[in-house]
């Protein structure tokens, strides 16, 4: 990743490089407009590494009618499942019913409506089961003995943003980490920026067009450059997550809804680990120390404790995270706030595109959106193309997005296993989940263990290091350990001291990939 020269022209400049930002940034420079994006921290460092890891419709929207979110969030789900499979998968939800809830009638026909809105390839119909004979009534409490299943998408959320930023990159795009926008003016033909890049000092940029996808910061960004009244407003909701030990073996997740209106799923993660949350609560502070509180840990620990026949206590939390999604205001409560997301330009002299609100499951649609109004200003005809495109590494059998990939992924993660037999199937499994078919370029010409380099930390080798360094805009142990993978969960606690020494110690010349 290249050192930026003094001045760099654009067509777009992009503030933000969470998945919006990434993926606007991704579909732009794929119709040939040339892209500088910048972030003021590491890709995916706030809310788009805090989700609840799931590519769904929201069956929960149902209840407050939003139909359309729904169906858009459907449709994008097996979209987002072809184009890259190895960091997404379909993953079946248990949903177990009490008398105290809605009616069981009720419940099936919402399934049966989610399973209506949308096409369906990939995933199975939901049904209802019986918990006294079914794997997922294990592990609950006797008192739950029926229950219903459905289908939606598990992904590595900080992932999908380090692909989308990897494939504009290729794609000729300028990706800045550590680089804030610290001023913006509009000028005759175009906008001027100053950009301070950690490290490399003051730059300056000249854009035809900037888009403003800064996240919790949006409406602070906007009503810095283009102070008026009667903008778009932010309603910042705390979501916090918590994660133990696995605490049942099968594959399914669960949905556990709450008296309170909430929903908390309680997800298989990382292997080792059970992923509970979340929590929507309204938030005023920094979006930059959110943090989880002791009333939320108890809530998660509480609500789980309902169901489990093993009790969660806050002293089986092995790891918490938690984020602010910015979401569209519309004086709702903060569970039924919508997660649909609103596209505003001014256009009074050069254009600012602002993205207010959305969901992980449709960054690429609104992406896609987004630079359908980008190109008609600035008179690109290319037209959109990211629909039939796989993210980085999701081409395991061909260029194209195919069902085979996510169907036969298991199939190819052996092949792989097989072409690479000098290293621990299960570090092979764990590479082609993450990197997908650029795996080869990770391993290159490699044929033993010695070429890997330095086993930095247990199944952590210098090689993959140096990959994420090169190319995925990794500068620190807790962009490798905590967000390119989630490492951080495995490796002894003191092992992101030691990897930080170890980066120090072994200085990389950054390029931009190519």
């Amino acid at each position: 990743m290249a050192e930026p020269q003094h001045t760099l022209d654009c067509d777009v400049l992009i503030v933000g490089g969470g998945i919006n930002g990434a993926g606007i940034a991704r579909d732009a420079a794929g119709r040939g407009l040339s892209v500088v994006l910048c972030e003021k921290d590491d890709l995916a460092s706030h809310t788009s590494s805090a989700s609840t890891k799931l590519i769904h419709g929201g069956l929960r929207y149902l209840e407050y009618y939003e139909f359309n979110l729904v169906r858009k969030a459907l449709i994008e789900r097996e979209v987002l499942l072809r184009a890259a499979p190895h960091i997404m998968w379909p993953l079946r939800f248990v949903m177990p019913h009490a008398p105290s809830q809605r009616p069981a009638l009720m419940i099936r026909a919402g399934l049966m409506l989610y399973d209506l809105l949308a096409k369906r390839e990939l995933l199975p119909a939901s049904a209802g089961i019986n918990l006294r004979t079914h794997a997922a009534g294990k592990p609950l409490k006797p008192e739950f003995q029926r229950g219903f299943i459905y289908s939606d998408g598990w992904v590595d959320d900080a992932r999908l943003v380090v692909l989308n930023a990897i494939d504009a990159c290729e794609k000729g795009a300028t990706i800045l980490t550590q680089t804030v926008c610290s001023t913006l003016a509009r000028k005759a033909g175009g906008w001027e920026a100053s950009l301070h890049k950690s490290g490399c000092g003051d730059f300056r940029v000249n854009a035809r067009y900037v888009v403003n996808a800064a996240g919790p910061w949006t409406a602070d960004f906007l009503h810095s450059a283009l102070p008026k009244e009667g903008r778009g407003k932010l309603r910042l909701i705390k979501g916090s997550h918590i994660i133990v030990k696995r605490i049942f073996e099968h594959d399914n997740a669960y949905i556990f809804q709450h008296p309170d209106g909430r929903i908390v799923f309680a997800i298989p993660y990382e292997r080792d680990f059970t992923l509970i949350g979340t929590t929507d609560l309204d938030y005023q502070g920094d979006a930059g120390q959110v943090a989880i509180s002791e009333d939320e840990i108890a809530y998660l620990c509480g609500l789980a404790s309902q169901y489990f026949v093993k009790p969660i206590a806050p002293a089986d939390v092995v790891w918490t995270y938690s984020g602010v999604r910015p979401l569209v205001e519309d004086g709702a409560d903060a569970k039924a706030v919508t997660r649909d997301y609103r596209l505003e330009v001014d256009s009074e002299g050069p254009p600012m595109l602002s993205v207010f609100g959305g969901k992980i499951t449709t960054f690429r649609k609104l992406a896609e959106e987004a630079v359908d109004q980008i190109a008609k200003a600035l008179g690109n005809r290319h037209g959109a193309w990211t629909h039939n495109a796989c993210l980085p590494g999701g081409d395991l059998f061909g260029a194209e997005p195919q069902n085979r990939s996510v169907l036969e992924f298991d199939n190819w993660v052996r092949n792989v296993q097989g072409r690479y037999s000098w290293l621990p199937p299960l570090l092979v499994a764990r590479y082609a989940r993450a990197y997908g078919t650029r795996i080869h370029t990770l391993l290159g010409k490699k044929e033993d263990i010695a070429a890997m380099g330095e086993e930095i930390a247990p199944g952590l080798y210098a090689a993959e290091v140096e990959y994420l360094r090169r190319y995925e805009w990794a500068r620190t142990a807790q962009d490798i350990l905590w967000r390119r993978s989630k490492l951080g969960l495995h490796l002894p606690p003191d092992t992101g001291d030691k990897l930080q020494v170890w980066l120090g110690a072994n200085p990389f010349q950054y390029k931009q990939a190519a």
